[in-house]
């Protein structure tokens, strides 16, 4: 599943206090038990003795920020080729499909290299077609397909999915108590014994992924293109999902280099939360993922993205109804100007009470919907986004000078106090409803692990937000909600 944005909901799920009732007992910091083992494998434990069930998120800590080029888009294919199973899953004899997955694969690398030649005859290209889809044909009477779905189903496991983002590229799924070793020995599995079965397949099933989420989306071609012009040369200008052309060359060789380096203990962060008993899941995971290699650190990106000089603009023009995209670069966690970000984010958008969905669409009727969003990553300096679709017969135009006026304001007028309490309840709610659910914790452990290097940031974030003042919001604002600092796209109907 690809994730273009995650602003609000990771804005909610980095929210926590102790009066929850299934924290009442103990403070988070208190509650959550942990482990690291020698191969770097770090383990997140919150037992919650209850509902006989558990969340499982097992998330690696590498995502499309980490691709060079030759390798974009590599990350959200192996999202997919890790479904398809191992050695022992996923096939009815790996030693018989073996030659036959060898043979595919140079097969296909010729093809590949064959259709980058400019004057590469039909004929042979089509020769390769054919022998390629000859030997797909054959592979797929080898093949099991959703072998992982159907265990996991049998074994009452719901919530099976996986999600690749910037940042990095979890793998999460609920079970019946009594199944934490199954899970165990599955992803152990998983991770050491991965087959790329069905690469190329699979490669077009991304290329049609990506044709109906951008190519023909246009929220998806007004997103890519704010991305692509806000950033000069950080690689969150990069798509997820990878360029058309990135996607048509990735290689078995590529594939397989990028995941045997990085998918691996030392980048991996297990959270279990539920019916889960700390010791006895120490002792499994050592038991089934213990003598797994550590792996390579996925290294820290080093480029930084230089200040921005002044406004940039971009047009898009395609087959729907116009629609607005402004972003503005910021801090990203564990700054304080990022927790500023999130009051900021829930007063101009979050709820009809809202000041941009009251002035733009409730009081001037310019917009249809507005939204606020932080994007596309969060492991660095990111952007705050705003989008809105213009209601008919208002011009983009409009409705940008009108967000902009919301801005000004914002700079220039102390939020009040009532306002802010009113937001610091928004938050609290949204805070209770995702912690209600142990797969919420889960993947709030798990990010901030992955993404700030310590889950604990969510231990003192109520206070953070509490301490945000009038003067915060309106410093903030006069400082990144500017015109030097922000990038437009803007999306107008084809033709005339």
């Amino acid at each position: 599943m690809l994730i273009r944005s995650m602003g609000r909901l990771l804005a909610a799920l980095l929210l926590l206090s102790a009066g929850v009732p299934s924290l009442q007992a103990a403070t988070l910091a208190q509650k959550v038990q942990e482990h690291t083992f020698a191969n770097g494998l770090k383990l997140l434990v919150v037992e919650r003795p209850g509902a006989p069930i558990f969340s499982a998120y097992l998330t690696v800590g590498v995502g499309a920020v980490h691709e060079t080029s030759g390798e974009r888009g590599v990350a959200h294919l192996l999202e997919h080729l890790r479904f398809k199973g191992t050695e022992t899953i996923g096939t009815t004899d790996h030693r018989q499909e073996r030659p036959l997955l060898e043979a595919i694969e140079q097969t296909g690398s010729a093809l590949d290299r064959l259709r980058n030649e400019q004057d590469a005859a039909p004929e042979r290209v089509a020769a390769l077609e054919q022998r390629l889809a000859d030997l797909q044909k054959r592979h797929r009477q080898l093949v099991v397909k959703d072998e992982f779905a159907r265990i996991y189903a049998r074994n009452g496991g719901v919530g099976y999915n996986a999600f690749t983002s910037k940042d990095l590229t979890s793998y999460i799924v609920s079970l019946p108590a009594n199944k934490l070793e199954l899970w165990a020995s599955l992803e152990a599995d998983r991770m050491r014994n991965t087959v790329l079965r069905e690469f190329y397949t699979e490669r077009e099933v991304v290329k049609e992924e990506r044709r109906r989420s951008y190519d023909s989306d246009a929220d998806g071609l007004l997103y890519e293109a704010l991305l692509a012009t806000a950033f000069t040369v950080h690689p969150y200008r990069h798509p997820t999902i990878g360029w058309p052309s990135d996607i048509a060359n990735l290689s078995p060789t590529v594939t397989r280099s990028f995941m045997e380096r990085y998918y691996s203990p030392v980048n991996t962060v297990i959270a279990l939360v539920g019916a889960v008993d700390f010791e006895q899941a120490v002792a499994l995971v050592e038991s089934y993922f213990g003598s797994i290699p550590a792996g390579t650190p996925v290294p820290e990106v080093i480029v930084i993205e230089p200040p921005q000089r002044g406004e940039k603009r971009v047009t898009v023009e395609f087959d729907a109804e116009p629609r607005l995209a402004v972003a503005f670069h910021k801090p990203t966690l564990p700054e304080r100007d990022d927790y500023v970000f999130d009051i900021i984010d829930q007063i101009l958008s979050q709820g009809r009470t809202s000041r941009l969905y009251r002035a733009l669409v409730v009081e001037q009727q310019l917009a249809t919907s507005v939204a606020t969003y932080g994007a596309p990553g969060y492991r660095y300096p990111n952007l705050f986004v705003i989008s809105a679709v213009p209601r008919h017969p208002h011009a983009s135009a409009e409705v940008e000078a009108a967000l902009y006026a919301e801005l000004q304001r914002l700079a220039k007028e102390p939020v009040s106090e009532q306002e802010l309490e009113r937001v610091r309840n928004r938050l609290r709610v949204d805070r209770l409803r995702y912690l209600q659910n142990n797969s919420g914790l889960a993947r709030m452990l798990t990010f901030n692990q992955s993404v700030s290097g310590d889950w604990r940031y969510l231990v003192d974030y109520d206070a953070q937000i509490a301490s945000i003042t009038a003067e915060d919001i309106m410093r903030a604002a006069a400082t990144y909600l500017v015109p030097g600092n922000r990038t437009v796209a803007t999306l107008q109907k084809k033709g005339p």
